[in-house]
């Protein structure tokens, strides 16, 4: 298959607003499961997934936590200014950035951006004076993000205390309803760790800790890698071929023993979510690299978009590649793996790593649907067509899936 020359309206289902679930069931493990299983389609509730699962084999999660990435600043005139943070900038590692003090720089989406040309905006918390200014619009024809440094006068407050201050919850825009103080914790998984995403990985949203309990209590081994989701999650594919749609560079990190775990498990994983998906898979990409250029450095390692459909795509097995990537980390000294991904999963391509995905349903013509069918051979209409017929509720909020190709 040719897969950049997929068209996406090939992969649009009719979805009414009735289906996308505005809020969480009140009890997360309580949502119904669909079960894809080589071809045959069956339901359960959540709360069961651990039975669904092979003892010994191993269950991956992302561990990122969602941050308050918006905040509002109002002009002089009464403008609203929305600045919505994306990356860290300076500093660039997402650690240091929230223990800044005083100062430091991220790359934002500015809201109402026309009614804010120049100067400074300043908002007081308490005792405390923020002002945003913008050091670098973008250029023309490329990202949308703005460099905005930020400065306060108290310098006993870091960055990440300020967001949990006047920070809000950035809930998906297709839930078409303001953040309610119920989303900071029901927009977050119960084993978020890491700060860092504007968007939750939401396949981990139904995990209670009851049920991961009860994984543990059926033999099955648990593992955490990290992926800070950007908003990218959420851009339209808008070229009628994906050839023409720029995925969004995310920001990993693995550990060490997250690698070994890996090994011991034959390289064979049940990712939750699909940022665990493009994690698994971008690793076998990164040892491959590894074993051509041992001496290759972290940003290096960044998978590229296309590079898994390339004419000289590695051929080496899994075990290989992770085994390399390992003794990489030995050679830097290195205890984790920090680095990034922009790789698309769409038909065509290959999974090494990932056997079975815990996942939710996606919204039509979008990178996350081709990402699930090219992991059941094609055969998402089945899944899809179920969930719409049996009254699955849809999207960040809604419904899961265990799929098994």
């Amino acid at each position: 298959m040719d897969t950049q020359h997929i068209h996406i309206s090939d992969y649009n289902y009719p979805l009414p607003d009735s289906r996308i679930a505005k809020f969480p069931k009140e009890r997360r493990d309580e949502s119904k499961l669909l079960i894809y299983n080589k071809g045959v389609v069956s339901e359960t509730v959540f709360k069961n997934i651990a039975s669904l699962l092979p003892a010994g084999s191993l269950l991956v999660f992302n561990n990122t936590s969602v941050i308050q990435a918006r905040l509002h600043f109002r002009k002089e005139t009464g403008a609203l200014i929305e600045v919505f943070l994306l990356e860290p900038a300076l500093p660039s590692d997402y650690e240091q950035i929230f223990q800044s003090r005083g100062q430091c720089s991220w790359l934002c989406i500015i809201g109402n951006l026309k009614k804010w040309k120049e100067g400074p905006l300043t908002m007081i918390i308490d005792d405390l004076s923020l002002t945003v200014k913008v050091t670098r619009r973008p250029e023309l024809g490329t990202s949308t993000s703005h460099w905005i440094d930020f400065e306060w006068d108290n310098s006993s407050i870091s960055f990440a205390d300020i967001l949990d201050a006047v920070g809000e919850l950035p809930i998906p825009p297709y839930l078409n309803r303001e953040t309610q103080e119920s989303d900071k914790i029901s927009y977050q998984t119960v084993y978020s760790k890491i700060k860092g995403s504007v968007a939750a990985p939401t396949a981990g949203l139904h995990f209670t800790d009851a049920v991961l309990a009860d994984i543990d209590n059926h033999g099955i081994d648990r593992e955490e890698l990290t992926l800070h989701v950007g908003a990218g999650t959420f851009k339209p594919v808008k070229s009628e071929e994906i050839s023409g749609h720029e995925m969004h560079t995310e920001y990993i990190c693995v550990r060490r023993q997250t690698l070994e775990k890996l090994l011991r498990h034959g390289c064979e994983a049940t990712a939750v979510g699909t940022t665990s998906v493009r994690t698994l898979e971008s690793l076998y990409y990164m040892g491959a690299k590894t074993m051509r250029n041992p001496d290759i450095d972290e940003d290096g390692l960044h998978v590229n978009q296309w590079e898994p459909y390339a004419e000289d795509a590695p051929k080496c097995s899994p075990q290989e590649a992770i085994s390399s990537l390992l003794t990489w980390l030995d050679s830097k000294h290195l205890p984790s793996l920090h680095t990034s991904t922009q790789i698309i999963i769409a038909p065509g391509y290959t999974y090494h790593i990932v056997k079975r995905l815990i996942t939710n349903f996606h919204q039509p013509q979008s990178t996350l649907l081709l990402l699930v069918s090219a992991f059941v051979g094609g055969d998402w209409h089945s899944i899809y067509d179920y969930a719409l017929n049996h009254d699955f509720r849809f999207l960040s909020y809604g419904d899961s899936s265990l799929l098994i190709p």
